[in-house]
């Protein structure tokens, strides 16, 4: 066995998130993440429909550019509800 592979460290990948957030619509459900690797913090996004699922990545450092993008595409269907 090799010197190297034998004491290597466990991924932080690997292991379990710091926090996570599930949210569930009719035939789906959103797992939310918060995890961290040897880059830094992301936000790991679930969908699961019928047990196919679908994942995006989010860096911790463009979070905030994310949730302001989703507040803009909420009240963008505000307003076409009033219409």
């Amino acid at each position: 066995m090799d010197y190297e592979e034998d004491n290597r460290r466990p991924s932080r990948q690997d292991n379990q998130p710091i926090h996570t957030e599930k949210l569930e619509s009719d035939r789906k459900k959103f797992f939310l993440d918060l995890k961290e690797n040897d880059r830094g913090q992301f936000v790991k996004i679930t969908e699961d429909v019928r047990g196919r699922r679908d994942t995006i990545m989010v860096p911790i450092e463009v979070l905030d550019d994310f949730i302001d993008a989703l507040h803009d595409i909420r009240d963008a269907s505000d307003l076409e509800d009033d219409e």
